[in-house]
């Protein structure tokens, strides 16, 4: 997937992944992504920000009575919209930026995972057969981000780059139903259950290569 990126009088593409915690290989989808937009405040302080819409293939939730490692979400797509403060370290061959900051997201078409969920409760419960019927609250989530890029000049007209960033943010998702389950010895029976906590867990790894033409930094 390409994204736009630009900084001053930088212009540029670069491939974007997302790897979530516990979750399934995400992309951008473009050409709805638009990074790095920012402006500088002095030789060595940027700010920069941008959006990107994000097919996620599967999140994982927390808070929840039980866990799992297989995405409860998904698929979806989610809204992505970094601040971030850069500090910019050039030097003749090579620039190395550090990166903090915070985003916001927010999920839509949002989805359960019912076949992870059914499996998660049977394994909580220690039951032989489980069935999960839930609704839930979509709300926008807020988390951290910190990250590095380092872009080396080819030419005097553009340059390669490769960025990673870790993300750490949650944006409540209350869940409320039943499920019913049981064991072939003691039978079915269905519980109510009302996980007013849960959270989706935007948590995990997400990083870049790009190229960037007529560099202005």
């Amino acid at each position: 997937m390409t994204v736009l990126s630009t900084h001053a009088q930088d212009v540029g593409l670069s491939f974007s992944y997302f790897i979530p915690r516990n979750g399934y290989f995400s992309t951008p989808i473009s050409p709805f992504s638009f990074r790095g937009l920012g402006v500088s405040l002095n030789r060595f302080v940027a700010l920069e920000t941008g959006i990107s819409l994000y097919r996620m293939s599967g999140m994982n939730m927390l808070d929840l009575p039980f866990s799992t490692k297989d995405p409860l979400l998904g698929p979806n797509f989610t809204l992505f919209v970094p601040a971030e403060l850069v500090l910019e370290f050039k030097g003749k061959q090579a620039e190395f930026d550090i990166k903090g900051g915070g985003f916001a997201f927010y999920g839509f078409d949002q989805k359960l995972n019912l076949g992870n969920f059914d499996r998660a409760i049977r394994l909580h419960e220690s039951w032989d057969v489980a069935n999960s019927d839930l609704n839930f609250e979509n709300n926008p989530g807020f988390g951290f981000l910190a990250g590095v890029e380092f872009t080396v000049p080819v030419t005097r007209q553009f340059s390669l780059s490769l960025e990673i960033n870790y993300l750490m943010g949650t944006a409540k998702f209350p869940l409320r139903g039943s499920y019913t389950g049981g064991t072939t010895v003691n039978g079915l029976e269905t519980i109510d259950v009302d996980y007013k906590d849960a959270k989706v867990d935007f948590t995990g790894l997400e990083f870049s290569i790009g190229v960037t033409f007529g560099s202005g930094r």
